[in-house]
């Protein structure tokens, strides 16, 4: 079957720094979620773990005994969550859109199109205090089973979006490098976008004397940041999904063509990414406080990572089970 086009965009990205000074990452206990990529995880108001699965589940799970529990089932993809206090799940749903798990177990959908268009690949949800509702897209262009088209491609569609309380839609920033993980500070006076293209986490202010404008928290990663949390220990831990291909960064900068050329490639020998789970976690002012790796292959492709009192779990795209980590003090 022919191959889709891309439409490839030139960026020079940054010259890779890994300085290397890591900390092994080992997976302590596994909890199975009873299908197929745990994409994100998330704790709730109680101390348990929410995540969705590839068959269109939402499942609570207990991190000390792993009791597993079905909250919904979207009839879609769930990507990223936010669980809410009133014991609601906002979804990220690859199908559905931007919907609402009520206790119940129902569902509302609550964005599936934004400006007269169809809503595309909607990836992470965070919501403050009056009812405000931030969500990202990763891509117009591309849909899950395909994201690596959009990497390569690099045309940069991705979006940071509001939904007001009274349900209009905005688009905040446009032109993300495959936007993705969201974390709203703790005081609402910041939002932290990640945007896996780019290498990079962005601080997008939202009170004070900066508000409305946008500057770096970290960037030049030596991965590809994905889901991020913020932790009951303040941090913000970031889920790396794979290293940097150092032939894809080669690839970005040259004639489109070549990136074409690749894409045409049997998937066999296309580049792909490093089999590793990789875990940072920054302070607020964007310190690194750690860099957590295992390239051991008792877990991969880390697409999220949060912190709860202590314990430490991990979610793929590609894997069965949600991951509880041991990581250093």
């Amino acid at each position: 079957m022919p191959r889709r086009l891309i439409k490839p965009r030139r960026w020079t990205p940054p010259a890779l720094i890994d300085s290397g000074q890591t900390a092994p990452l080992q997976v302590r206990r596994r909890l199975p979620t009873g299908g197929h990529g745990p994409e994100d995880v998330k704790f709730d108001h109680l101390g348990q773990i929410v995540t969705g699965t590839a068959d269109g589940r939402i499942v609570r799970l207990d991190p000390a005994t792993g009791e597993r529990t079905t909250l919904a089932e979207t009839g879609g993809r769930p990507l990223g969550l936010h669980p809410r206090a009133d014991g609601a799940v906002l979804v990220c749903d690859q199908i559905q859109g931007l919907i609402e798990v009520r206790p119940d177990g129902s569902t509302h959908v609550l964005v599936d199109r934004v400006d007269g268009e169809p809503l595309t690949f909607p990836s992470n949800v965070v919501q403050g205090r009056d009812g405000t509702i931030w969500f990202t897209t990763s891509t117009s262009r591309w849909s899950l089973a395909e994201y690596e088209g959009d990497i390569l491609e690099h045309t940069s569609t991705g979006r940071l979006l509001r939904r007001d309380p009274d349900g209009t839609v905005t688009t905040v920033l446009a032109d993300l490098k495959f936007g993705n993980g969201l974390v709203l500070s703790p005081d609402e006076s910041f939002l932290l976008v990640a945007e896996t293209a780019g290498y990079r986490i962005r601080r997008h202010h939202l009170t004070g004397p900066a508000a409305g404008r946008t500057d770096m928290f970290a960037e030049n990663l030596a991965g590809f940041p994905d889901n991020m949390s913020l932790g009951s220990d303040g941090r913000l831990w970031v889920a790396i999904a794979a290293p940097r291909n150092p032939l894809v960064d080669r690839l970005l900068p040259l004639p489109g063509w070549l990136r074409l050329l690749v894409w045409n490639l049997p998937a066999a020998v296309r580049p792909k990414a490093t089999p590793i789970a990789w875990v940072l976690a920054f302070d607020l002012d964007g310190r690194l406080v750690h860099d957590l790796r295992a390239a051991d292959g008792s877990y991969g492709f880390v697409t999220s990572v949060t912190e709860h009192d202590g314990t430490v779990v991990a979610g793929s795209l590609t894997e069965n089970d949600v991951a509880v980590l041991t990581t250093p003090e």
